[in-house]
């Protein structure tokens, strides 16, 4: 799996067309935040923003499908001094990640202008976090995983806090940069402890080094894995390390909180799987144990605590951390059948938790203050589409069959059962069930339930065309690939990631 690393690495020229997808987010981001200082009167129109920062992002996925090509006929490639590298399971990120940029975007739109906050600032942090999480994806070395881990972290801290009418948005800001400094430190402790233990930061070298010798003493490097996976354990809000998501979640704009549960998780696994999978497989015995038990925790945590939530973003929270679970089941396989599995699942949850939360950013209205249970009484009534999209989604998270979600949770589940971790399969399918009562109390609420009050209220309840269009994505491939998931199992399996050193002299 793993290139010979060069003694001494030799100057090559930089590939900037296999960087064009970064180039691309980054310029887009200085241009949008240029144009709008300078108050460009182009720039000033509705949907202008939103528009500009959905056709930066798919200009980005078409160059990332022009690279995958180049992998596929020349083969994973290392960068910028072997401090990144180009392969199918980073290209892949990048096209999720994007995804993710333009559906939020999407939503964002009409958001910003019904809370009186449009501005250019939402839009260029987007990209600017796509850009942290796509580095994190292609990370040769952990330093620069931990600047992509930190250049994403820091866009969410202020998008958390950018409803600046909202106290609670405020407070998600604070609890969040909080916690997730530390966690960020216990990360950058784990890459200087793994320095101690290996004499370099550069992952290709720690894994020839590691395939080729048997250290004696290994109790440094094993802290230093035990610290990095506090940090990434934080980033992919893993329990015990899940207690931020709830708050942060319930307080954030809920079009960030939809780029935080999709693109945010997606960048954190793909971290986890290129340091844990990809370069410390001679230690899968050593991690292995400790990520079933996040797992188990996760999986348990999760479905449970989101039974007795009564806000429905609360609600997703614990959602979320419950899919943590299950992708962290094919990462705990450590195979190339559970990486693939994971992958499948980071991209089919990417664009349901996105329509998820965008038809909460719908039905909250004006101040984003109506997530309780309440506000989705006799939905179906009033607005039966909206219900109707929200009912399959919903039901695709719960994992029905004939949806990407069904396709998620299967293979991951096979992944667990085919590394011998049965245990593990049998409690991510009991966790599956419990959680899919959260999923059907939601439903029969908007279905089985009313309230004359709510539904006076929702009769003026407006579903923009960009939320429109976003749910009408997100349906479509939830239902597409759960019906026809062969082309993205087929996608899935080819980019599972590789460490590709510099060529030699």
């Amino acid at each position: 799996m793993f290139a010979q690393v060069s003694a001494t690495p030799i100057n090559v020229p930089i590939d900037w067309f296999a960087l064009s997808p970064v180039l691309v987010l980054l310029g887009g981001a200085l241009v949008l935040l240029v144009a709008s200082v300078l108050a460009v009167p182009l720039f000033r129109p509705r949907g202008v923003y939103a528009g500009l920062t959905i056709a930066i992002a798919g200009a980005a996925i078409v160059l990332s499908f022009i690279n995958w090509n180049h992998v596929r006929d020349r083969g994973p490639k290392s960068m910028v001094a072997g401090a990144i590298g180009l392969d199918g399971f980073s290209v892949f990120m990048t096209i999720a990640i994007c995804s993710a940029v333009i559906l939020v975007a999407l939503l964002a739109d009409d958001y910003l202008r019904r809370e009186q906050l449009d501005g250019v600032e939402l839009y260029a942090l987007l990209l600017l976090a796509a850009i942290g999480g796509i580095v994190m994806a292609s990370a040769n070395d952990l330093i620069v995983l931990f600047l992509g881990i930190e250049t994403l972290s820091i866009a969410f801290y202020v998008m958390a806090g950018s409803h600046t009418r909202r106290i609670e948005s405020q407070e998600s800001a604070i609890k969040y940069f909080v916690l997730g400094g530390f966690a960020s430190a216990f990360f950058l402790y784990g890459v200087a402890l793994m320095y101690g233990a290996t004499g370099t930061t550069n992952m290709v070298k720690i894994a020839d080094l590691l395939n080729r010798n048997v250290l004696l003493e290994n109790q440094l490097l094993l802290a230093g894995l035990a610290l990095m996976l506090v940090g990434l354990g934080f980033k992919v809000a893993s329990a015990p390390f899940h207690s931020w998501a709830p708050d942060v979640y319930q307080g954030a704009p809920t079009p960030v909180t939809a780029f935080m549960a999709s693109a945010g998780k997606g960048a954190a696994f793909a971290a986890l799987l290129r340091v844990f999978v990809v370069t410390f497989p001679t230690y899968a015995d050593d991690w292995k144990p400790v990520l079933w038990v996040l797992a188990v925790l996760t999986l348990l945590v999760g479905s449970i605590l989101a039974v007795v939530q009564t806000d429905v973003k609360r609600m997703m929270a614990y959602s979320s951390i419950s899919h943590a679970g299950f992708i962290l089941v094919g990462v705990q396989a450590a195979t190339a059948e559970g990486t693939s599995a994971a992958l499948f699942y980071v991209m089919a949850y990417t664009f349901m938790i996105a329509g998820t939360f965008g038809v909460i950013t719908v039905v909250g209205r004006t101040g984003d203050r109506q997530h309780t249970l309440a506000a989705y009484r006799g939905l179906a009534r009033e607005r039966p589409v909206l219900a109707f999209v929200f009912t399959l989604l919903l039901l695709a998270q719960a994992g029905v069959p004939l949806t990407s979600g069904f396709m998620a949770k299967f293979q991951v589940i096979a992944a667990a059962v085919n590394s011998s971790s049965y245990s593990l399969a049998i409690i991510a399918m009991v966790s599956s069930v419990i959680a899919a009562f959260v999923y059907l109390r939601l439903i029969v609420t908007m279905y089985m339930s009313d309230d004359t009050d709510e539904a006076a209220t929702r009769s003026r309840l407006r579903v923009p065309a960009g939320a429109s269009l976003a749910l009408l994505v997100a349906v479509t491939f939830t239902l597409l690939f759960g019906i026809f998931p062969s082309h993205l199992i087929d996608f899935a399996n080819d980019a599972v990631p590789h460490l590709v050193a510099l060529p030699p002299r």
